[in-house]
């Protein structure tokens, strides 16, 4: 069952605007080490930026909170598993949020997709409650 949905879409050129301006500083609120590391890597790395900036409005938004009530940037990062999908690791005030509206004998999934099409980046996070599997 569906338990939260959010989406959000973002302006990479707004995105570069604040790397100029802020730099490190703007990247070490926001971004978690894993994130920063893979964006570095890559020749778009505004892009990458952006499309994770996207995904996590859109995780706050589908856990229901924005970023209020102990949930914070850096607690939520996109990963991606062994196949390449991203999905997202929560943390702290966010982590704490999700086991919240997970109801009691189940266990979440966070599905993320990620797009751009210059400038513009976009994500959707649909969070789901499956049935916990015992052992």
């Amino acid at each position: 069952m569906i338990i939260g949905l959010g989406s959000d879409l973002c302006d990479a050129r707004r995105i570069e605007k604040v790397l100029e301006r802020h730099g490190d500083r703007f990247l070490d609120r926001i971004f978690t080490p894993a994130e920063r590391a893979k964006a570095e890597r890559r020749a778009n790395r505004v892009e990458t930026y952006a499309k994770r900036f996207a995904a996590k409005e859109a995780c706050a938004k589908a856990l229901g909170t924005g970023f209020r009530k102990g949930v914070f940037f850096r607690d939520m990062g996109v990963i991606n598993l062994p196949s390449g999908r991203p999905t997202m690791k929560l943390t702290g005030g966010a982590l704490a949020r999700l086991k919240a509206i997970t109801p009691p004998g189940y266990q979440a999934t966070i599905d993320v997709s990620l797009t751009d099409e210059g400038p513009t980046a976009q994500a959707i996070v649909i969070i789901s409650a499956v049935p916990a599997t015992s052992g």
